[in-house]
């Protein structure tokens, strides 16, 4: 398979981002909170740590909610 033909058929993953629409939303508000502050000092030390933390958390729990899914499930089944 050519580099190609890997870019132009979408992985498991990214077909169930697309198909979930809450966590579509939130990877949709990460990235928009992401752009926003590029190149911009727009948060404390402080207030970066807390996000950096609640970023952490929330991805834990992405990434567990991806591993509980159909299919992860069909996967390891």
């Amino acid at each position: 398979m050519t580099t190609s033909d890997r870019q132009s058929v979408p992985s498991p993953s990214a077909t169930d981002r697309r198909r979930n629409p809450r966590l579509r939303e939130l990877v949709d508000e990460m990235m928009a909170s992401i752009r926003a502050a590029s190149n911009a000092d727009l948060w404390s030390a402080d207030e970066r740590a807390t996000y950096e933390a609640d970023m952490a958390r929330i991805m834990e729990s992405v990434r567990a909610q991806a591993l509980s899914g159909p299919a992860a499930r069909a996967r390891l089944g």
